[in-house]
């Protein structure tokens, strides 16, 4: 799979994701909050499987 994740959108998953599972695991957040595990994980592989599926890429242009 080629990479379809851009900068912003990376460091937007990567910190929601982030905030999501320190709400779960340290501030007693309710356990959907493990959801964040995904996010984080797209954001960092820069993959997004359902981006492939719907066409979306967020890197840009390719050179």
């Amino acid at each position: 799979m080629n990479p379809n994740v851009g900068n912003i959108d990376r460091i937007i998953r990567i910190l929601a994701g982030a905030a999501l599972i320190a709400w779960a695991a340290f501030f007693d957040g309710p356990a959907w909050a493990w959801i964040g595990v995904l996010p984080l994980a797209t954001g960092l592989l820069k993959i997004c499987p359902a981006y492939s599926l719907i066409g979306i890429n967020t890197r840009g242009l390719k050179k």
